[in-house]
């Protein structure tokens, strides 16, 4: 094994058409592997030395304002809408919004508890299981100004009973990404904004507003439930009551972007 050869097989992966993040990752393995071998004697020196081969620069994602989030969340089905706020501002992963249980919402202390996240398996099957890791199981305050959109939610399109999923899909049964997607391109192009935002950038929206809030580095790897081991062990674990601050000055910012203006009763359902 040498440092060519190593290159050699790097370059045939990136010619093939495999993505550049998965050449790092399979870079970076090598890398580990040929670290053992020279810890183990096995070899003299790790051949994998190749500059820049152990990173990549991730495209920046959109970022969108107060106004740009409420624009889209009243674009798409009224089912949805709750699903792009509390993305937005609670920084929730899709999973874990769709595994959400009506026992998981508390009206009263304006939370949010993650405590399983949804999977799919290769035959279609959705199954419910627990975060990556520990950091993964966190209770994460809501704006107050989102309770009416909340409250309105449960009351019209959440399964019933305690463990009743919040989120659904449009014949009752459980919330898929595919159910979700044509209704998300649609309100995007409804709304305006950039076709190239992902359901996922809402989570990273959360955090830009969260830190323009005030947040600290700790308090925002808290709210995201960061899984990296090297993260918990340098970040500790915020207090609800700053928590709760934080998720007042979002409240601030969705007054001032203009997103309390919007009624969700307006989108009601006709009930029998």
């Amino acid at each position: 094994m040498s440092t060519a050869r190593v290159r050699s097989w790097r370059g045939k992966l990136l010619a093939a058409g495999l993505g550049e993040p998965s050449v790092v990752k399979a870079y970076q393995l090598l890398r580990a592997l040929m670290n053992t071998a020279v810890d183990d004697e096995l070899i003299r020196r790790n051949p994998c030395r190749i500059k820049g081969a152990d990173r990549y620069d991730v495209p920046e994602r959109p970022v969108l304002t107060v106004a740009e989030v409420f624009a889209v969340a009243d674009s798409i089905a009224p089912r949805y809408r709750l699903l792009v706020l509390l993305a937005a501002f609670t920084t929730l992963r899709f999973g874990e919004l769709a595994a959400l249980r009506r026992r998981d919402i508390d009206l009263e202390g304006l939370t949010v508890t993650v405590r399983r996240a949804q999977a799919e398996l290769q035959d279609g099957r959705l199954f419910d299981k627990a975060p990556k890791s520990a950091a993964g199981v966190r209770t994460v305050s809501f704006p107050a100004e989102l309770l009416d959109a909340v409250t309105h939610h449960l009351e019209h399109f959440a399964a019933s009973g305690r463990d009743g999923h919040v989120f659904v899909g449009p014949q009752g049964g459980q919330l898929r990404r595919s159910d979700f997607r044509d209704d998300w391109v649609k309100a995007k192009k409804a709304a305006g904004v950039t076709a190239e935002l992902h359901f996922h950038d809402l989570r990273h929206t959360d955090n830009m507003l969260a830190s323009m809030a005030g947040a600290s580095t700790r308090e925002l790897m808290t709210r995201m439930g960061h899984s990296s081991s090297r993260a918990a062990l340098i970040y500790q674990h915020m207090t609800s009551d700053r928590d709760r601050a934080i998720a007042d000055r979002l409240g601030a910012m969705i007054r001032g972007g203009g997103g309390a203006a919007s009624d969700p009763s307006e989108k009601a359902p006709a009930g029998p």
